[in-house]
């Protein structure tokens, strides 16, 4: 109305500069004359700055949730208010338009994809019929981030994870929720978290998108001690200290449902061949990922920074992975952050140990008696005794540049926000510490990478690498192998 009213004054204010016309018009053609130009100046305003403001007052019919036209539920700013939705809420087809994000929204969708095409010397990628290829595509992950805020301090976090996703009929597509949970902010020092939780052991377990990294293949390490991606469901605590004028000490604890380390007959999940990979909250076979004992498992990490560019943290897990005793699985992990100007150096050290793991568990059905070594099972060397200890590190160089030629050539391309990265990276894990017959085992490993790839944005990396495998490992034929490997990827953000 105050609007309608400004516009409407400067429509008069206007009238004697107009043709002599005017003055000979009547009073009813005056205001006719002012209401359309009033209505076009409103309809001008209104196509610039957004709808009309809603009256004051009481909401009226319409504006009830499922009462009225349908929402325009792709408009990015709302400044219409509903009513809470709630059981007195009327209506019938149109109430599942009736949420508060409709008219309010809060949330932000983003996400991110990748595309691999890897090159080994020796046919290791399985088929699924008994032999192996040796290069072959794969989209190993599509994820959707959805994040929003609540209220000033309730936030929302969430990542859909999807591996291997057009591998439909053969079971080893992957579609779950990487995390989803909710944080109350009570101050920098200290706020709540619960839900599905990252587990905060190691740095690269809580950064590990693919656009983040320089080199396509994941560390050795955070695959097979640290079974990255390792998330599982509960709550804890989080915060931000600034000892001295630098420093700055993050925290993260948390109380979660545990590991899960034995498969329903008993035989352990544990490895050499997969580490302590099948061990997560999500391989387990107990219905909607409940508890398969009554204790939890308790993890954290400290990162302590001294200054800007260098972080150093340590972390850990304890839970109990039995379902019909203790044999709890430990693993703890050291991680390192240095940067100065274009150079990098990261990395990350673990161990774990799977107490037990070794021995037949009370209910078991493969034919041991409890407490008995494990011996014969197929999948561990030397004597068949399934391993209990693994470690394993990685260090990564980094070299960020920008040749001066190419900026030349197309600043566009080559211009401000963009760089090449020229890599590094030493894997080394045992996955089988307890095996003493000298043949080193299959979980022996060692692997150098050589890689190169092209930022246009930070979001957006065109990835290339060579990976020297003097100890590898061979899925189809269960053997210790030499092998090296061309790999490519493209990776984004979106």
């Amino acid at each position: 109305m105050k609007m309608r009213s400004i516009l409407g004054a400067l429509v008069i204010a206007s009238l004697p500069v107009m043709p002599v016309w005017a003055a000979e018009m009547t009073p009813e053609e005056i205001k006719k004359l002012v209401d359309e130009a009033v209505e076009k100046r409103l309809q001008e305003h209104e196509r610039r700055e957004g709808p009309r403001e809603q009256k004051e007052g009481p909401a009226g019919e319409g504006t009830q949730p499922g009462i009225g036209s349908l929402p325009e539920v792709a408009r990015e700013r709302r400044t219409e208010q509903q009513p809470a939705l709630s059981f007195g809420s009327t209506g019938s087809g149109r109430l599942v338009y009736a949420k508060p994000f409709v008219s309010s929204p809060k949330a932000i969708v983003g996400g991110y994809m990748d595309l691999s095409y890897h090159v080994y010397s020796k046919p290791v990628i399985p088929t699924g019929y008994g032999t192996g290829t040796t290069n072959g595509f794969d989209q190993i992950r599509f994820v959707p981030f959805i994040y929003a805020d609540i209220t000033e301090h309730v936030k929302f976090a969430s990542e859909i994870e999807i591996e291997h996703g057009i591998r439909a009929n053969s079971g080893e597509n992957e579609i779950s929720l990487e995390f989803a949970h909710i944080d109350y902010l009570v101050q920098e020092r200290l706020n709540l978290r619960a839900g599905i939780l990252l587990i905060p052991l190691g740095k690269f377990n809580l950064l590990h998108d693919s656009p983040l990294n320089d080199l396509t293949d994941r560390p050795l390490v955070s695959r097979l001690v640290i079974p990255t991606t390792m998330s599982e469901t509960g709550a804890g605590l989080y915060g931000t200290f600034y000892p001295g004028r630098t420093g700055k000490l993050d925290y993260e604890v948390y109380v979660t449902t545990g590991p899960c380390g034995y498969v329903q007959d008993g035989s352990p999940r544990v490895s050499e061949e997969k580490g302590t990979l099948n061990s997560r909250q999500r391989k387990c076979f107990s219905e909607d990922g409940f508890d398969i004992n009554n204790g939890k498992a308790v993890s954290g990490r400290l990162a302590y920074s001294p200054m800007l560019g260098v972080e150093v943290g340590g972390s850990g897990y304890f839970g109990n992975q039995s379902p019909t005793s203790y044999n709890p699985l430990s693993i703890y992990a050291v991680d390192w952050t240095l940067q100065k100007g274009p150079f990098e150096l990261i990395g990350e050290a673990a161990w774990a140990y799977a107490r037990g793991n070794s021995r037949a568990i009370p209910g078991n059905t493969i034919g041991f008696a409890p407490g008995s070594l494990l011996t014969g099972i197929s999948g561990n060397s030397g004597s068949g005794i399934p391993p209990q200890r693994s470690s394993g590190f990685y260090i990564q160089g980094n070299y960020h540049f920008m040749p001066a030629f190419l900026t030349k050539l197309s600043p566009k391309r080559f211009g401000e926000g963009s760089t090449f990265t020229a890599v590094f990276r030493y894997d080394r894990v045992n996955t089988n510490l307890d095996d003493s017959n000298g043949t080193g085992g299959w979980g022996n490993l060692q692997q150098f990478s050589f890689g190169l790839n092209y930022r246009p944005i930070e979001d957006a990396v065109f990835k290339i690498s060579y990976q020297y495998m003097p100890m590898a490992f061979n899925e189809v034929t269960e053997q210790r192998i030499h092998n090296n490997a061309l790999v490519m990827s493209v990776a984004t953000y979106f």
